[in-house]
């Protein structure tokens, strides 16, 4: 075990991940509401919207409305996703709005790889760098490589170790050959087939490999593993998690009916804050978005804290009681 970090970052996804799977035709104005709340809550960075095609996605369709719509705020980094090229040529109309980063991904699944953007592995190892391409014509730095899937598959089953690290060695050789350095190294649990001990065992080899890579986990909870594999996680000294606030979302080419978003944002920092590492975040101000979120879909989310309430009221209650 490594040691327990004393502070980890949080990359919130809840209104890219969270809307994306939406059946619903959720508000724009909700969205961007959403998206200011979070703004004010410590969260460092907000993932809004994803520049995807809309007939497949249809929920991000009005994804230049709720970026040009949103109230920037000083020391919050909002970042757009794309998946290919044209995505990255649309967010680029805003860049002057965005936090713009460059991103490189492998899949450990052929078979999730052929579902979610219709290419086979030569085509994918290709694109990446016809993407560095691109973001060294603009001026934009590669800020994180990706393995999706690195965890397990719908469609393929257990992903063997080896080629997760092999994955890795790919992406930062990829970004080497165009003198480039990947800022931080992203494990994906797309499907939700990680357990603690799965969590353990690849980010151990994967660290043993490579010893300084900086690495995010991108957990999902649709077998309820989400806050369990984040712990694991912290013992494992990784500091950077992608979260959703309410544990909104789910990925829609997953396979899978009702798939959960990213591990829940207000969850995961009672967690690390009960265990004495520092977020940042207003765990308070934090369940509110979570709430909030919760009436703009109109259906129940997973979130526990949002119903459960933090520790905060019962313990100064303790302390009045005390007092008194």
């Amino acid at each position: 075990m490594t040691d327990i970090p004393g502070s980890i970052f949080i990359y919130e996804e809840g209104p890219r991940e969270g809307f994306q799977i939406e059946s619903g035709d959720i508000p724009t104005a909700d969205k961007i509401a959403l998206i200011d709340m979070l703004a004010d809550t410590g969260v460092r960075h907000i993932q809004i919207a994803s520049f995807v095609n809309p007939k497949l996605v249809p929920g991000m369709a009005d994804a230049d409305a709720v970026v040009a719509g949103f109230t920037p705020k000083a020391g919050v980094d909002f970042s757009p996703l794309w998946l290919n090229q044209r995505g990255f040529q649309r967010a680029l109309e805003y860049r002057s709005r965005l936090h713009m980063e460059g991103a490189l991904t492998l899949y450990a699944s052929d078979a999730f790889l052929k579902r979610n953007q219709n290419r086979v592995p030569e085509q994918q190892r290709a694109a990446q760098h016809e993407l560095i391409a691109m973001y060294q014509a603009n001026g934009i730095s590669i800020g994180r490589a990706f393995v999706s899937a690195a965890f397990g598959c719908n469609f393929e089953g257990d992903i063997p170790v080896e080629r997760v690290v092999r994955l890795v060695g790919e992406l930062l050789q990829i970004a080497d050959e165009h003198g480039e350095e990947i800022g931080r190294l992203g494990l994906g649990d797309t499907m939700a087939w990680a357990t603690p001990a799965s969590i353990k065992r690849v980010v151990g080899a994967v660290r043993e490999r490579y010893p300084d890579l900086t690495l995010f986990l991108h957990l999902h909870d649709t077998r309820g593993q989400g806050i369990a594999n984040a712990y694991a996680g912290l013992e494992m000294g990784v500091a950077h998690y992608d979260s959703a606030v309410a544990g909104l979302g789910g990925c829609p080419f997953a396979g899978h009916a009702g798939a959960a978003g990213n591990v829940c944002t207000e969850d995961l920092v009672f967690m690390a804050e009960e265990m004495g590492i520092d977020t940042g975040i207003d765990l308070e101000k934090m369940i509110e978005c979570a709430r909030f979120a919760e009436t703009v879909v109109g259906h129940p989310l997973p979130g526990s804290l949002m119903k459960g309430g933090s520790l905060k009221k019962f313990r100064e209650a303790r302390q009045t009681a005390s007092v008194a």
